[in-house]
């Protein structure tokens, strides 16, 4: 790692991101208000958001993919939704921050470190429904299907929120996370997602940094959201961070002209496109790969 990378960790990404939380948390206009995000991130945050200015400029994408994920969760817990199970959950306070019902049951799952630091962060705090944390490296594929089973078991429509992950995976690695949380049953799967053409501009702007901590950003499906139907997962749902933001007053004159285009909705990969896209458990499905 470089001196002047201010990412040691795959977990720093958390700090980072907590910063343009708590920076829309003190708007006066807020479309959403996180109270714990500025202590969440801490000074580490803030340094690593100084040192990272494109991804200051483009904070609305954090801002637009926070308030989506926010509107999809309420509105399915206002459906029966009884569990969430947020993967890579990082510095994450929905159940805390949001209103949710005290029956919900919101399973947190991260690496043992972010949790514990997470934890005694918000010591003094009460959730507003029940929180289980689960230390967890999600590469751990037998520990991760046990789990997904477990937690099927014990909900009856679960709802699982990956915001922020599957960027840095190997397209078989998606493939395969894809499969296990179809075969456990799950109803929907809530996951943020970029276009090819996107992830290059992302690599070349903040990749460096990243690629060095050993998190290179990877995976941009070529055929979108469809990625996942072969896995067992339909898509229901696919919004533009670029339109919300611009829904959402968070874009600068350049940025708002560029909204004015039509929508690609992550199906053509030669144009620049990140969104939130929902996806609805078809059922486990058999994958043949292309024999040639």
């Amino acid at each position: 790692m470089s001196s002047a990378n201010p990412i040691r960790h795959i977990s720093d990404t958390a700090l980072w991101v907590a910063v343009y939380r708590a920076q829309e948390s003190e708007r006066a206009d807020a479309v959403f208000r996180d109270p714990y995000a500025r202590r969440l991130a801490g000074d580490r945050g803030m340094q690593i958001a100084v040192a990272m200015p494109f991804a200051q400029r483009h904070s609305w994408s954090y801002i637009a993919r926070t308030w989506l994920v926010d509107q999809v969760i309420g509105r399915e817990v206002h459906q029966g939704t009884d569990m969430v199970i947020n993967l890579a959950a990082g510095l994450d306070s929905r159940p805390y921050r949001m209103r949710l019902p005290a029956s919900l049951r919101w399973v947190e799952v991260d690496l043992p470190d972010m949790l514990n630091y997470k934890e005694e962060v918000l010591a003094a705090e009460s959730p507003v429904c029940t929180v289980e944390r689960v230390p967890l490296d999600l590469r751990d594929a037998a520990a991760r299907r046990a789990l997904f089973q477990r937690l099927g078991r014990e909900a009856k429509r679960v709802m699982v929120v990956s915001e922020g992950l599957i960027v840095y995976f190997e397209a078989d690695a998606a493939a395969e996370l894809a499969r296990d949380l179809s075969a456990a049953s799950f109803r929907l799967w809530v996951t943020d997602l970029t276009s090819p053409a996107l992830l290059k501009m992302l690599q070349k702007a903040i990749g460096g940094p990243l690629a060095e901590a050993g998190s290179p950003l990877k995976f941009a499906p070529h055929e979108g959201p469809e990625f996942f139907a072969r896995y067992g997962w339909r898509v229901v749902e696919r919004r533009s961070l670029l339109h919300t933001a611009a829904k959402l007053k968070r874009l600068s004159l350049g940025m708002r002209l560029l909204s004015l285009l039509p929508d690609p909705g992550g199906r053509k990969p030669d144009k620049p496109w990140g969104g939130v896209c929902v996806l609805e458990n078809s059922g486990p499905t058999r994958f043949r790969p292309t024999t040639k």
